[in-house]
């Protein structure tokens, strides 16, 4: 398989994310506990297979379970957004995680400045979230909490930037799952008036088992092999297609309750147009975190 179908593959499979959050009936604090609990299971799998230890030095380790604290909140806000909204909505506010780490990223590092072109592109989704809300207004706490969502993983995306320079994989996503997965369990009384997940039924864990080891593991697994066959300009314009197929598939899989205003399309094309438009206005490839 060339890396190039395998990229698309992986981000086809990212694309599935919010689609599986409509499709699983559990509620969306339940969704993150099995997920990253089923995921660091998984990884754990491979780390055996691949025979990676998962030991980590021990302030490595605090570091990779804070990090992974974050992201269970990010894909808890997910899961929560796309109940309360859409699929599409959700996924129309994904994209503004890559403008977000180009903008915090000179404030957190110090090492470059800000680019006039990421300063643009960053006004320009403004315009475009503003067009989303005015012609959506029913969907407007679900996009919210979306963008909420986007904001915890450029945090997670920042925080996790030199850390995966330093471990493998494996390793690394199964203690940052074990920590998003300790965040979700503390946040499931107050989301979900439960100390413990519900258990699923037979098609809930089929969902729920697609999103933890193909969406999840195999996703990541995939990207790691990419990294290293590909550019980071051709993986950054192929991984801002993700909102293109999930907002497609979405229309496909659930017919008319994914259908949205023109004004909610002119938007969500101007944010991922925008986007994929940002690595030829910066005239170089951008990092993707």
């Amino acid at each position: 398989m060339s890396p190039t179908l395998l990229l698309h593959l992986v981000v086809f499979a990212w694309s599935l994310t919010a689609i599986l959050g409509k499709l699983i009936t559990i509620p969306p604090a339940d969704v993150a506990v099995w997920r990253t609990g089923l995921a660091a299971i998984g990884f754990a799998l491979v780390a055996k297979v691949m025979r990676v230890p998962l030991k980590v030095p021990r302030d490595e380790l605090w570091k990779l379970l804070g990090i992974g604290w974050i992201m269970g909140w990010h894909w808890l806000l997910f899961f929560l957004s796309t109940r309360l909204s859409t699929a599409s909505v959700t996924l129309a506010a994904m994209p503004a995680i890559m403008i977000a780490c180009s903008l915090a990223e000179p404030l957190v590092d110090g090492t470059r400045r800000w680019r006039r072109s990421e300063l643009l592109v960053g006004l320009v989704i403004i315009g475009a979230v503003s067009l989303i809300y005015q012609v959506e207004l029913r969907y407007w706490l679900g996009f919210t909490v979306a963008l909420v969502s986007v904001l915890l993983a450029t945090v997670f995306a920042l925080g996790n930037k030199t850390l995966t320079h330093r471990h493998h994989f494996a390793p690394l996503c199964f203690w940052q799952m074990v920590g998003a997965c300790a965040s979700c369990l503390v946040a499931l009384p107050f989301v979900s008036g439960t100390w413990l997940p519900v258990v699923p039924g037979a098609w809930d864990l089929l969902w729920l088992m697609v999103l933890s080891q193909v969406c999840t593991v195999g996703g990541y697994a995939g990207y790691i092999i990419v990294l290293r066959h590909l550019s980071m300009f051709t993986i950054n314009v192929v991984y801002n297609l993700e909102p293109i197929y999930g907002i497609v598939l979405a229309a496909l899989i659930f017919g008319s309750t994914e259908q949205m205003s023109l004004g909610f399309y002119a938007g969500a094309a101007i944010i991922v147009g925008s986007v994929l438009a940002l690595p030829w206005l910066k005239a170089k490839p951008v990092p993707l975190t």
